[in-house]
Parts: structure tokens; sequence; C-alpha cells
């Protein structure tokens, strides 16, 4: 399937999408993708949020707070997700986790890219309506959509291999 109908698909049912992508097999170049694109669309999002910032206060140009955001998104906050993916599978493990350290990596990146629609919303609320209760709102339902979606991709992804050969029919 498309990535796009993954992401549509994540939003109803997170476990059956990353379970199709664990069984294409251990792939870290996809997994990379998941995790660069939704950086960069994060990346994306900030843009509204960072050019009311420009205009209101003339302190810092528009380029200095992009090229900032860019550094930040695209080369500081893909090496501190594989470190929190890396962490996750740690503290699953020692609560019972069977999967591997890919797997739980594969399912905090796809779960970053697929809320990244709800990112690419917030940033306009940022941008268009800036700080106030609808901003607030918005933020908490990503931040809960996130969550949700992580926490059932990891459960997915730190199953025993054999209860997950017998859900997908594999024996």
């Amino acid at each position: 399937m498309t990535v796009t109908t993954d992401i549509v698909q994540s939003w109803r049912r997170p476990r059956r999408v990353l379970r199709r992508l664990l069984d294409t097999g251990r792939r870290e170049d996809r997994a990379l993708v998941y995790l660069m694109l939704a950086c960069l669309l994060i990346f994306v999002a900030q843009w509204p949020r960072l050019q009311r910032e420009a205009v209101l206060s003339t302190d810092v140009p528009l380029e200095a707070l992009i090229a900032g955001a860019l550094f930040g998104w695209l080369f500081v906050a893909p090496l501190a997700i594989y470190g929190l993916g890396t962490l996750s599978h740690l503290l699953a493990r020692i609560l019972g986790g069977q999967g591997s350290n890919y797997s739980a990596r594969l399912a905090l990146f796809w779960s970053l890219l697929a809320t990244s629609p709800g990112f690419l919303f917030h940033g306009l609320v940022m941008g268009m309506i800036g700080p106030g209760p609808a901003q607030t709102v918005v933020g908490f339902a990503l931040l809960l959509a996130f969550l949700v979606i992580w926490g059932m991709t990891l459960i997915e992804a730190e199953q025993a291999p054999e209860k997950q050969n017998c859900k997908t029919g594999l024996r």
C-alpha cells in the first residue's frame, strides 16, 4: 500500500499497519525514510508559527528562525528520536517485551509519520490563531493521538514472534 493510505489507516488500525510494515522484513532504509519524512513534515509545520514570530518581533529575521528549525528538526531530532526508540525498546524489554530494537524504532518512526497531518494542522493553528485555547486543545489532541498510536504500535512491535506469526496466518 502507499504511505498516504497507510497513514490514514493508522488512525483506525495502527497495529495492523505496523504488522504489515514489519512483515516486509527488516528494512533500516525504509525506517530511516519514515523518520526523515516525519521530521521534514514537522519542520514544514513550524513555518506558520515562525512567520508569525518574525512579524510580531523583528529581533530575529525569518530566515534565521527557519534555519534554526531546519537544523533542529532535520539534524538533531532524528538522533534524539533514535535514542528514544531504543529507550522504549529497553523499557518494553524490562516489562516483558519480546520484540527487537528495530521493531520498537519502527513503531516510533511510523507513529511520528502517521501523526504528521496533525502536526501540520497544529502548525497552522499556531501561525494563524496564535497562543490561546485553540492551540492548547489542538496540541493536546495531537499529543494524545501520537501517544495512543505509538502505544498501540509499540505493543504490536514487542509481541513474541510466535504470536505475531499466528496473527498473520504463518506457521
